[in-house]
């Protein structure tokens, strides 16, 4: 497995060695132990949530302020933008933003750590998305933060309107956000 720093060096992309052959493919999907040595995380994965979104699609950018969530993600059917915004105030790389695509034919995985906001666009006509939580989900906790807020300046890979729920149009403004220390 290889393992790739984004824009922002907390934020990983794992790239798993894929074994194909004409009766298809294997590939190792998770290993604590290559997690723990690239991250330096011994990391209890508690939940493992999918999710299935059509074209056009985004969702986010959501945390939890109070049992923080690392995520795992990755694409089992499709193809999406992921992003994960730094939103940890004592950091370096606070209010920065990173992105990549993640797809079924690639798959690629990436880390997004406790601290961050996460979300993402769907760019195929559907999108399954999997991924592990070191939490639980806690609805009491959740927070979120405009996709379109202009201090971000997301360069979201839109061609139109995206559909959004409610609660993600109803987000708060980054400069109102509940962050981490």
């Amino acid at each position: 497995m290889k393992v790739h720093r984004s824009s922002i060096p907390a934020v990983l992309i794992f790239e798993p060695d894929v074994f194909a052959d004409a009766r298809g493919f294997f590939y190792e999907s998770y290993n604590k132990r290559e997690f723990r040595l690239a991250t330096g995380i011994d990391a209890e994965f508690v939940q493992d949530n999918i999710s299935r979104s059509a074209k056009n699609v985004l969702r986010g950018l959501h945390y939890q302020i109070e049992q923080p969530q690392g995520k795992l993600v990755r694409v089992i059917a499709g193809e999406i933008w992921d992003v994960a915004v730094d939103i940890r105030r004592s950091s370096p790389t606070y209010g920065k933003w990173t992105g990549v695509r993640l797809s079924s034919d690639v798959r690629r995985a990436v880390w997004v750590p406790v601290g961050f906001a996460h979300g993402f666009f769907v760019l195929s006509d559907y999108a399954d998305v999997e991924y592990k939580a070191t939490d639980y989900y806690a609805p009491e906790h959740e927070r979120c933060i405009r996709w379109n807020d202009p201090t971000l300046a997301i360069a979201w890979p839109l061609s139109g309107e995206p559909l959004v729920s409610e609660k993600d149009r109803q987000g708060a403004n980054f400069a109102a956000a509940d962050v981490f220390p």
